[in-house]
């Protein structure tokens, strides 16, 4: 059976607010005002060092201040990263069905992965996964194709990607393996400018779509 592979923040999780509030931690310590959580949404991505890249900028703070704001952010944010993240409607039990219809899981990701495997813990769902690829277990992140490469490689199958982004879109193209776009995530181009096999917008939906593609 096939395996499918999620992307993790905007695609099974809504984190943004989690590290909205992080990131505005390490804002207030550099004496800054707060970002919004829409402009926080739209940093989200390509791993925490080109996030905060995009808030100093935003924030007009210079390039000598920028080390002491990635800090900032990392020691707030990794005090408790699932502060505020919640698992996306519906996904659990679509989770939990693909597993029962015996499809192999697993997770390729630009969170660390300390961060990414406390997040899947807290909400009831590391023991669906057989294999967490986070953006510092590969040399590279996505869009990069190596960490999706490595996902499939560690469950030892083929399959799909799952993921919400251009990052995702990108990655999943430069692989060559088929991508499903989950619309309601953090994408900012418009859905039709993502290269994909298909989209869903419900997670109840999910399990149908996948086994007709896998079929």
């Amino acid at each position: 059976m096939t395996a499918i592979v999620f992307d993790l923040d905007g695609t099974l999780v809504d984190s943004a607010p989690g590290i909205a509030a992080a990131v505005n931690t390490a804002l207030a310590a550099q004496y800054c005002r707060p970002l919004s959580l829409a402009q926080v949404t739209s940093f989200i991505g390509n791993g925490v060092p080109a996030l905060i890249e995009q808030v100093a900028i935003a924030s007009g703070i210079s390039m000598l201040r920028r080390e002491a704001l990635l800090e900032g952010f990392r020691s707030a944010y990794y005090a408790d990263p699932t502060y505020l993240t919640a698992l996306f409607d519906g996904v659990l039990p679509c989770l939990e069905g693909l597993r029962a219809s015996g499809f192999r899981l697993g997770i390729c990701t630009n969170k660390p992965e300390e961060p990414t495997h406390q997040i899947l813990d807290k909400l009831g769902i590391a023991g669906l996964f057989d294999a967490v690829v986070g953006g510092d277990t590969a040399p590279t992140r996505k869009p990069d194709p190596a960490p999706l490469h490595l996902a499939f490689e560690r469950m030892g199958r083929s399959g799909i990607y799952v993921g919400d982004s251009e990052v995702d879109a990108a990655c999943a193209a430069q692989a060559g393996i088929p991508f499903v776009l989950f619309t309601e995530g953090y994408r900012k181009a418009p859905v039709e400018d993502l290269p994909h096999m298909a989209k869903f917008s419900r997670y109840g939906d999910l399990s149908a779509l996948l086994s007709r593609a896998a079929a």
